[in-house]
């Protein structure tokens, strides 16, 4: 019998959320979790030169408007690999939409992203809220989630920033409608 990566229980101990890695950080490649196949597939390859600059993938039990699970983006300095379940804390919520999967013309939809550290992460324990990262680093992250689909029929857009409260309430809203 295989687990299902999806239906994992969303939250942990000292309720931390969990984070299955999808595609670690510099992978080329983007990497998705197929729960029919029980196995990681390739979604597609990153637009040449681009790398994940950190572990990426979503939070089980969840589902967000596009029907997916929640993404979500660990910010530190290690690597892990694919179906590693991380327990994680909120920085916030860079928020995005795109164009509908299957809508019509001008349809979009939220596909935010939850920006998330480890909970067992010292280096960035500093860390509270997204504000707490650089400018830089913040217009870097969006840029390459920009990037990663500029190829792809999404037409994403930035939409802005929210804090850790914003990644709390996604959570609690879409907790148990996964799988």
């Amino acid at each position: 019998m295989t687990t299902d990566l999806t239906r994992l229980p969303s939250r942990g101990s000292q309720g931390a959320f969990h984070v299955v890695v999808e595609s670690p950080r510099g992978s080329t490649v983007k990497l998705k979790y197929d729960a029919a196949l029980s196995a990681f597939t390739l979604s597609r390859p990153l637009t040449r030169g681009l790398r994940y600059p950190f572990d990426w993938g979503f939070i089980p039990s969840t589902r967000g408007p596009d029907g997916d699970p929640l993404d979500a983006m660990v910010l530190w300095d290690d690597t892990t690999w694919p179906g590693v379940v991380l327990p994680c804390r909120a920085l916030g919520v860079l928020q995005v939409d795109q164009k509908r999967k299957g809508g019509k013309p001008g349809e979009r939809e939220r596909n935010d992203r939850i920006i998330a550290l480890p909970t067992a992460s010292p280096r960035t324990e500093h860390l509270r809220t997204y504000q707490d990262v650089s400018r830089r680093e913040r217009e870097e992250l969006a840029h390459f989630f920009l990037t990663a689909v500029h190829f792809e029929d999404k037409e994403a857009r930035i939409l802005g920033w929210e804090g850790p409260e914003a990644a709390e309430r996604m959570l609690n809203t879409q907790a148990g409608t996964g799988g």
